[in-house]
């Protein structure tokens, strides 16, 4: 198996952005725009990228191996883990479904949320030509969607909003905090009055706490906001 070539400052880049690694895991900063899994855009996805430095930092000839227990949105950035081995991918594939991994988000709002900090459950349906989630009752093809935020604090414009996320739906928390009357910052298809200049959305993933899938220790990893955000 070859990969591509990478040159010095893709490799220091992707270097930079390992947030924690073992045998078993590798846990990275995703940015907005990359696609965790290749699709039918045909776009690099990171995990190729990732496979391409292992294999150039431990000269590696053969195939590496990347499995991918959880995705996050094009559009969203922040922790993303995959597993090393495929051991660790079965467990942590079970981890997640079971809703064993906790979750924190940082949304910047366009509306700071009343009340401060509360509980949201709706029921979600999924627009498949339309990649778009809608809150409806509960009837067949719904499904439940759980979080809790809380305000953390505003610039002039933006409100800064941190979400855990107890189910994982489709765009569940786009979905739910627009619907809420806090769109987030960028994201037009769920009520945000205009783009970001990169195209992103303003939602990162901030952090995550796992089992880990061979030790069974908690281990918990914290991503930095992306520096197009505002200062908090």
């Amino acid at each position: 198996m070859f990969y591509r070539n990478l040159s010095d400052e893709e490799y220091a880049a992707l270097e930079g952005r390992i947030l924690y690694e073992d045998n078993h895991l590798l846990v990275v900063n995703k940015l907005s725009g990359e696609i965790v899994q290749g699709d039918k855009t045909g776009d690099e996805c990171l995990a190729e990228k990732y496979k391409a430095f292992i294999a150039l930092r431990n000269a590696k000839p053969g195939q590496v191996f990347l499995g991918i227990p959880h995705r996050l949105d094009r559009p969203v950035s922040g922790v993303c883990v995959f597993a090393k081995t495929s051991k660790a991918l079965g467990r942590l594939g079970v981890i997640f479904r079971d809703g064993g991994a906790h979750k924190t988000y940082w949304a910047l709002c366009c509306s700071k949320p009343e009340p401060p900090q509360g509980h949201l459950e709706d029921w979600l349906i999924k627009n498949e030509p339309k990649n778009k989630s809608y809150i409806t009752s509960e009837r067949p093809g719904a499904k439940l969607a759980k979080l809790n935020y809380r305000w953390l604090q505003s610039t002039e414009r933006y409100h800064l909003v941190e979400v855990e996320l107890l189910t994982g739906r489709h765009h569940q928390i786009r979905c739910q905090l627009g619907h809420l009357g806090c769109p987030i910052k960028g994201d037009l298809k769920y009520g945000a009055p205009r783009s970001n200049p990169d195209g992103s959305i303003c939602l990162h993933a901030r952090s995550i706490t796992v089992e880990h899938p061979v030790s069974h220790q908690p281990i918990s990893v914290s991503a930095p906001l992306p520096p197009s955000w505002p200062v908090f």
